[in-house]
């Protein structure tokens, strides 16, 4: 007999933890490859002539698509919608925290928070972010979909 300290005995293991799981996985994989494309567009592409009208505008939109890739690995069974509209919120209201000044002072303290705050308010933001969080809704709802997807079908709805 199984103790709980064990765990889950196999035959426990459901479809739907399995699902989840994989969905999981794949979200946390697409966020390290999010990461590594975005600090790639940010920094290593930095001084490089020709690409500055570019690489801050990609690199809002892949600052969304990973906010969304981190509510969807906090919360998988959230439906799509609800996961786009969660993730531009956070992006909005952290572009918003930016007219208050206090993410350029902790960028001036501690230059990494740049990544994560930003350091100046631009509207034009709000609408890379729309981009960004349309486009990984929109590839969710096609894994979501497909018939080796990562989530229970027909979860990708309102």
């Amino acid at each position: 007999m199984r103790s709980p300290a064990s765990g889950p005995s196999p035959a426990s293991t459901t479809p739907t933890t399995t699902s989840l799981a994989r969905r999981r996985l794949g979200l946390a994989l697409a966020a390290v490859v999010t990461v590594a494309a975005g600090l790639a567009v940010r920094l290593g592409l930095r001084g490089v002539p020709g690409t500055a009208w570019w690489t801050g505008p990609v690199g809002d939109a892949l600052y969304a698509v990973l906010i969304y890739l981190l509510a969807g690995f906090c919360a998988p069974r959230v439906r799509t919608a609800a996961l786009a509209a969660a993730a531009f919120g956070i992006c909005a209201a952290i572009e918003l925290f930016q007219l208050t000044g206090i993410p350029a002072d902790l960028g001036q303290a501690f230059p990494p928070a740049r990544l994560v705050l930003g350091t100046g308010f631009l509207w034009s933001d709000l609408l890379l972010y729309l981009v960004g969080v349309g486009a990984a809704a929109a590839v969710d709802a096609a894994v979501r979909l497909s018939p080796r997807g990562s989530g229970p079908r027909g979860r990708s709805g309102p």
